[in-house]
């Protein structure tokens, strides 16, 4: 079972939670000027590292915000949560 820190309630069980997916993709600054493929890249292609990864959550069962938090994807080890928004913290506890 997956605990979640939630940054405005604390720690939840992952079944209070909502994943986003990918954190800090930016909305493009003029989508009319887009291309059908470039539109597409930004609405279904994220990375897919191994390791650490930025991803939004919301807190459906609770405060129903959204935040943003530092998963690794080898090991599911939530190192970081942070409020949507604030940038991405620079260490983590797993290593940056």
């Amino acid at each position: 079972m997956l605990i979640i820190e939630c940054p405005f309630c604390g720690p939840r069980n992952e079944t209070e939670f909502h994943y986003g997916g990918q954190a800090h993709v930016a909305y493009p600054e003029d989508p009319y000027a887009l291309s059908d493929k470039e539109w597409a890249e930004y609405l279904f292609y994220r990375e897919n590292p191994k390791g650490e990864y930025a991803e939004r959550w919301s807190h459906s069962a609770g405060c129903r915000k959204w935040f943003n938090a530092i998963r690794d994807t080898r090991t599911y080890e939530i190192s970081a949560t942070y409020k949507a928004g604030e940038s991405r913290p620079t260490s983590t506890s797993a290593g940056a």
